[in-house]
């Protein structure tokens, strides 16, 4: 059975067009009215028609922005203000404003879309992640709402517009590069296996391994959340191995500094003693010590042509979904040595 606004208006007993305008975020509604109506709405499980209502109501010439955790922790992390170049730019030559998440958790980051959807702050929705069975993304599709994903989705990725990379062939070409360098004891350090980059990156990994006639070891297969709760003792441990890593596979390139410290702690000195490979190709790894070689996703462009598809989605909401491949390049420097 459909739970239309007048089921809504007679549960909270209130007027059917005071739910309209709690819907709508209208400043003259109280806060307590306001609160009161979304209960109800989340317990009836009602959903505005935001299709029908976008004929009548006015656009905001804004959208959502949504990043994995924080804005302060996020900022830390040069991926995401050179995404956001890519987003703002676009965004300003469609003279579309730009509303940055805050939430810290999970949890958090779905009431702030909820939030940001059923008070029509925004036109759309741009994720900035993709993570495993993610329960924001899956309500986005469920009530039709504009959205675009950077990176790919984990379920429905059919029915699903999003730009990424080709996750799994450039972690398989990094693999390769340092196999053809003579590399056998490969590791991947900073796993995060809740984000579908991460999955895509390893399966990526691990295909070149048995392609190459390797075995994967699970004990070269190190955690994100190891390495930042443990810091140079989850390294040590790696590397206490009895057959211990010549290389390593880096998730991203803050990573890889991470750990290029850790190992220069240890005496364990890059490219002589072992080989690294981060991604991302931020503007320090040209200046690192040593300087990092690194996969160049095209970060800019990730942002940019994301806002490009969600505008469009906006704008014309016939719009098919699409998949757009942001092509890739593997940096070589100096964090990489022929094994002898």
């Amino acid at each position: 059975m459909v739970v239309t606004i007048k089921d809504v208006a007679r549960e909270a007993n209130v007027a059917p067009s005071t739910v309209s305008r709690v819907i709508a975020n209208n400043p003259r509604i109280s806060e307590q009215t306001k609160r009161r109506v979304k209960e109800v709405m989340e317990q009836l499980g009602y959903y505005p028609n935001l299709q029908a209502r976008s004929l009548v109501a006015k656009t905001t010439q804004t959208i959502g922005v949504i990043m994995p955790n924080s804005a302060y922790h996020a900022f830390r992390n040069p991926f995401f203000p050179e995404v956001l170049r890519g987003i703002s730019m676009y965004a300003h030559e469609s003279k579309y404003g730009i509303y940055l998440s805050t939430g810290s958790t999970e949890e958090e980051i779905h009431e702030e879309v909820m939030s940001m959807v059923m008070g029509r702050r925004v036109d759309g929705i741009l994720l900035l992640y993709s993570r495993v069975n993610d329960r924001t993304m899956n309500y986005l599709e469920e009530i039709g709402f504009p959205f675009t994903v950077v990176g790919r989705p984990s379920v429905n990725e059919e029915r699903i517009t999003y730009v990424d990379n080709d996750n799994i062939f450039i972690s398989k070409q990094v693999t390769n590069y340092l196999i053809e360098h003579g590399h056998k004891n490969i590791a991947y350090v900073g796993i995060n296996p809740d984000f579908m980059v991460t999955v895509d990156r390893i399966n990526g990994y691990k295909s070149a391994l048995k392609e190459a006639g390797l075995t994967v070891n699970e004990a070269y297969l190190v955690n994100e959340e190891m390495v930042n709760e443990q810091g140079i003792d989850a390294i040590c441990s790696l590397m206490k191995l009895n057959d211990p890593p010549t290389a390593l596979v880096t998730q991203d390139d803050l990573m890889a500094y991470e750990i290029i410290s850790h190992l220069e702690k240890l005496n364990i000195i890059v490219p002589e003693d072992i080989s690294v490979v981060g991604f991302n190709n931020l503007s320090l790894s040209e200046h690192s010590r040593p300087p990092l070689t690194s996969v160049d996703i095209g970060t800019f462009q990730l942002g940019h042509v994301a806002t490009q598809c969600l505008i469009e989605k906006i704008e014309n909401p016939e719009t098919l979904p699409k998949r757009i491949t942001i092509p890739t390049k593997l940096i070589e420097r100096k964090s990489c040595a022929v094994r002898k």
